[in-house]
């Protein structure tokens, strides 16, 4: 079992700057998943100087342990909010791609084009077809945020 990684704050913003660099600036809007991808959605909004930002309150991983059977979409915005959009899908990690590949879907449904962002990759881990269309760094262990660390 590889090692945990601690990030650090400028950890954080190097990966989040590399990550800036890859994805470009086509995107009209940011759709951050929560809760791990608030942060990084807002540091990246910042980078490439987007002012909308929306949220999908989704939860896969349970706080007693283990996922629950699919995502659950607690919120998600409206259809007219994405249709027709570029939007930047962010999220910090990647690890089974289930969440990120049920808000890809749901705004595809909607009528937008999704891109899909993470600070991480764990291709080891993933339980879906398809990979992030961008990530910052590729890691099987677990990975500490610092806007975790005190949780």
């Amino acid at each position: 079992m590889p090692e945990p990684l601690l990030l650090s704050w400028d950890d954080l913003d190097h990966l989040v700057a590399k990550l800036a660099d890859e994805v470009g600036r086509d995107h009209d809007l940011v759709l951050a998943i929560t809760r791990g991808g608030l942060v990084p959605a807002g540091m990246l909004a910042y980078r490439l100087d987007l002012r909308e930002i929306l949220v999908a309150g989704v939860e896969f991983y349970r706080a007693e342990g283990g996922t629950h059977p699919e995502p659950l979409v607690l919120h998600f915005p409206d259809a007219t909010l994405l249709a027709g959009k570029r939007i930047l899908v962010v999220d910090e990690v990647w690890e089974t791609g289930e969440t990120m590949t049920e808000v890809v879907a749901r705004v595809c449904a909607a009528g937008g084009t999704p891109v899909s962002a993470v600070l991480h990759f764990k291709p080891g881990r993933s339980r879906v077809s398809g990979r992030p269309d961008h990530h910052a760094a590729t890691i099987e262990g677990w990975v500490t945020y610092p806007y975790k660390a005190g949780g």
